[in-house]
């Protein structure tokens, strides 16, 4: 059974692909915090501004088998695409408490590329396309290597000086979101500064907040 708050189609707002055109599908439930409020200050991750608590938010829902999400997600691509290749990017919460092989394999056997969103604290199954890992807090990563290593900045006990060796393709640093303000311009000028000088990092800005893009 897969539990998924909501499932949307628009365009990729934070990383590597931004401006691409991507089914979402965010899973409920994560393993850093509870998403309720009351426990928020005493989460690993106490800087998350999404909701991932229960299936009621658009097109959620349980799903019992990976065919039938493949088959929910598949309907919100629109038909008339053109020659782009379908994407499905796979969030949370945190994707990989359920995620698995059975549905990467399906979405794949409707033609979509998969790519993950997660915090980096759990293994993933074969078969993922593109793999964005953000590091949270003092969690330990069980996933060192992939696609996209984005970091949010400032975090105390995750600087970037933790993560600059590992086997990542791409580095980005995204000024944190003061939650609930929507407020990134507190930590801009520091992430600006910490990427002019550490030219291995790149600016990720969270580009649907800025242009109102759900």
């Amino acid at each position: 059974m897969y539990h998924v708050k909501e499932a949307f189609y628009s365009l990729q707002g934070e990383g590597a692909r931004t401006g691409r055109a991507s089914v979402f599908c965010r899973f409920s439930g994560c393993n850093l915090w509870s998403g309720r409020e009351t426990d928020r200050a005493n989460a690993i991750c106490r800087f998350c501004d999404t909701d991932f608590i229960g299936t009621d938010g658009q097109h959620g829902g349980r799903f019992a088998s990976a065919a039938a999400l493949a088959a929910h997600l598949a309907a919100l691509w629109p038909s008339e695409s053109g020659v782009a290749t379908p994407y499905v990017v796979f969030t949370g919460g945190e994707p990989l408490l359920q995620l698995d092989a059975a549905l990467i394999a399906s979405m794949q056997g409707r033609g979509f590329e998969v790519a993950v969103e997660t915090n980096g604290t759990l293994p993933a199954p074969d078969g993922i396309d593109w793999l964005c890992v953000s590091p949270k807090g003092s969690a330990a990563l069980a996933l060192t290597s992939g696609d996209e290593l984005k970091l949010v900045y400032p975090q105390a006990e995750a600087p970037p000086e933790r993560f600059h060796e590992l086997a990542f393709r791409h580095f980005f640093l995204q000024p944190m979101d003061t939650a609930p303000s929507g407020d990134t311009t507190l930590h801009l000028g520091a992430t600006l500064a910490y990427c002019l000088t550490h030219p291995q990092w790149r600016l990720s800005l969270q580009t649907h907040k800025i242009t109102g893009i759900d």
